[in-house]
């Protein structure tokens, strides 16, 4: 079944449609022409496909800087926000890899205790405990993958960070050290 669709010119007096040449139009005039199922059909796949490879492009375009300072220095990280419920509770579940220089900061409303698991993440991971003034209250070193034991913050924390495994003692972090990023500015 064929479908007519209609096109308005754009602002100049020539109108490009797609394969076929440059029309000359009047600038008030509208332009019909004939799509098939076929186009349409591949349309939506091209768009479709094209969503599914940006997605991981939209995602990468989500990291923010972070800093971390210790003894040994300042050490710069980009990581993922996870602030909304949704974000929380899928964290870094499914990932089998994760760069050397990233993480995921886990911000929450309220200054307070919280506990986390390792239930479907398969790489060991360094928990950092941050109270709401950008200080390291506790960490939870190289979390056992895939286990559902339970992680506690111990003291109240409003944002967790999630290290790949082992980065913690490899940088000297240590209960009191600064954090660095936009959500401890608020």
């Amino acid at each position: 079944m064929w479908r007519r669709m209609f096109v308005w010119p754009r602002p100049r007096d020539f109108v490009s449609l797609g394969r076929f040449p440059k029309a000359r139009v009047a600038p008030s005039a509208m332009m019909t022409f004939v799509i098939s199922p076929r186009f349409s059909r591949s349309a939506f796949a091209l768009w479709f496909f094209v969503s599914i490879l940006a997605a991981p492009a939209r995602a990468q375009g989500g990291l923010e800087p972070l800093e971390i300072t210790t003894a040994t220095g300042a050490h710069e990280f980009q990581v993922e926000i996870a602030n909304d419920e949704p974000s929380r509770e899928k964290g870094l579940m499914y990932r089998r890899f994760m760069p050397a220089d990233r993480g995921m900061l886990f911000e929450f409303e309220r200054n307070e205790p919280v506990a986390f698991w390792m239930k479907n993440t398969y790489i060991p991971l360094d928990m950092v405990f941050i109270s709401p003034d950008g200080v390291v209250t506790h960490i939870a070193a190289n979390a056992e993958p895939l286990s559902e034991a339970i992680v506690p913050s111990g003291a109240p924390c409003v944002a967790v960070l999630e290290l790949n495994g082992g980065v913690a003692a490899r940088i000297g972090l240590a209960p009191g050290d600064k954090v660095r990023a936009a959500f401890f500015k608020r």
